[in-house]
């Protein structure tokens, strides 16, 4: 029998490096409460990116949570509808109102002209996501974002160790939220980040992480809750750092190799990439139809193979929490698009199996 191979899987640390850490845990007896792993975690990965303000907490969601809570908007959030659901919900649950722009149907990112299109004086913000870590349009979006005195936040869990035009992605915008989910290129478990430029908005984000208390916790002066990242999360955090480049370069190459096999055939489309500056995080495959995505997907279960339909469906159509409006693009490429396993230990051989199988079904 084949071995089940899956759409993803964590890149881990060696155990025992991750024990050491763990060592200085139990040593100290701090498992929480801004804890000196969690400041190292925080630290050496703004480090990495050639950032000085980042503020880790629980996960991804909290991040995006965080940021609409330190900037303190209500009203509308221009976003995308090609998404995961924490995108939404994050912009829901700040008591915001979230509105879908289009999406370019090459990049999957959102189209800068239909954010514009969308403003209206309930407008507050724009929270783009850089889709599978591909950077969004961003001189565009926040030429459009300054005409109109709107926030910037954007939603960058794909994108640890992207850099563009020089620097990390997240030095764009107000604020950039991201991921360190298991998923994720680096990851601590769960955990998130939000990263700004702005030095007192960073302190803010950390008051309200820890219930609102002052700097020198004697007196509430936020409205905050407990958004903490443990000890124990930090440690895997450390641990997986060491290997954050190897993993980077790793995901390229098997990202490259992908392609090179699939492009024989028409019937498969890859998403634009803006200037290279992408972390190649996932290997979406774009067919030419539902049909023909419903019968690779069985082709690949058939052989153990477990591919993910990623984002499917368009968030414009969960229509328990919005209402609908049409999104033709993110609707159209939400129905073909199926993202290919692709993490550190999977094996050149597995991929090339993989794109076998999707040939001969094609």
């Amino acid at each position: 029998m084949s071995k089940n191979i899956y759409v993803t899987m964590p890149t881990l640390a060696p155990l025992k490096e991750v024990d050491a850490y763990l060592q200085q845990v139990w040593e100290s007896g701090v498992m929480t409460h801004n804890g000196p792993l969690l400041r190292k975690f925080e630290h050496d990965v703004a480090e990495w990116h050639g950032m000085q303000h980042h503020t880790v907490v629980v996960n991804g969601t909290i991040a995006l949570q965080l940021a609409i809570r330190a900037l303190g908007i209500k009203g509308e959030i221009i976003t995308s509808p090609f998404s995961f659901i924490a995108t939404t919900s994050a912009i829901m649950y700040e008591g915001c109102t979230p509105v879908y722009a289009d999406i370019n149907p090459e990049t999957l990112n959102i189209d800068p002209a239909n954010v514009e299109a969308a403003i209206t004086n309930k407008t507050v913000a724009i929270m783009p996501v850089h889709v599978f870590g591909n950077t969004c349009e961003i001189e565009a979006i926040e030429a459009i974002a300054k005409k109109h005195n709107l926030k910037v936040i954007y939603d960058a869990c794909h994108s640890v160790g992207v850099r563009y035009k020089g620097k990390s992605v997240f030095a764009y915008g107000d604020i950039s939220c991201t991921s360190y989910h298991a998923t994720k290129m680096l990851n601590s478990g769960e955990g998130g980040g939000c990263y700004t430029n702005d030095a007192e908005l960073d302190a803010k984000m950390k008051r309200i992480r820890f219930f609102g208390f002052s700097e020198d916790k004697t007196n509430v002066v936020e409205e905050g809750s407990n958004l903490k990242m443990t000890e124990v999360h930090a440690s895997v955090g450390l641990a997986n750092l060491k290997y954050l480049q190897a993993a980077l370069a790793d995901r390229k190459e098997k990202y490259m190799l992908y392609k090179q096999l699939l492009s024989v055939n028409p019937k498969c489309h890859f998403q634009r990439i803006n200037d290279d500056s992408c972390n190649y995080s996932y290997f979406p495959l774009i067919l030419d139809s539902e049909e023909t995505l419903l019968k690779v997907d069985a082709a690949l279960q058939a052989e153990h193979i477990f591919a993910r339909r990623y984002f499917y469906p368009s968030l414009n159509t969960f229509t328990d929490i919005v209402p609908y409006v049409k999104m033709p693009n993110s609707e159209n490429i939400a129905s073909r698009i199926l993202c290919l396993p692709l993490y550190f230990t999977l094996l050149q051989e597995d991929v090339e199996r993989i794109a076998k199988v999707i040939l001969k079904t094609l």
